[in-house]
């Protein structure tokens, strides 16, 4: 009779990726905004972020077939990381892809996939952010309301 065995070690890095999309989602949808730069007269465009790592970024778009563009594979973009109402962190990212993306709800997005220019000086800013966006998942815990907490 052979038996399964539980490989512990995958089993946590995938339980510590899961955090972290989880996590990434509740920051991206309530505390980052970001913007991206797209034409000649400056005008900023807010974009949806999906994904993040050292590497790159995917964010996505509302997307029309009939009446937009897509953006070209190489195009450099820059990117603005609120983390205020005032206050960002410039990046410039190369789109490496564009894929069109279909949501729960049946809406249409273009999902582009982008690497980071990491020579610029700012994204150890944003080096320092993900690291701890990939330190939080590993290390946090969820409050499942077992300790009462008293506030004065």
């Amino acid at each position: 009779m052979t038996e399964k065995v539980l490989d512990f070690t995958q089993k946590r890095k995938q339980n510590i990726e899961q955090k972290r999309r989880s996590f990434e989602r509740i920051v991206f949808q309530n505390f980052l905004g970001v913007d991206i730069i797209i034409d000649q007269d400056g005008t900023l465009y807010p974009v949806q972020m999906v994904d993040i790592s050292q590497d790159g970024c995917l964010f996505q778009v509302p997307w029309d077939v009939k009446a937009d563009k897509k953006f070209e594979e190489g195009l450099e973009i820059p990117m603005r990381m609120y983390f205020t109402k005032k206050s960002y962190v410039p990046v410039i990212c190369t789109v490496k892809y564009g894929k069109e993306f279909i949501d729960k709800s049946g809406q249409t997005f273009m999902h582009y996939g982008c690497e980071f220019d990491k020579s610029m000086p700012s994204f150890q800013a944003m080096k320092s952010f993900i690291d701890f966006l990939y330190s939080f998942a590993e290390h946090s815990a969820i409050d499942r309301g077992d300790v009462k907490s008293y506030f004065y």
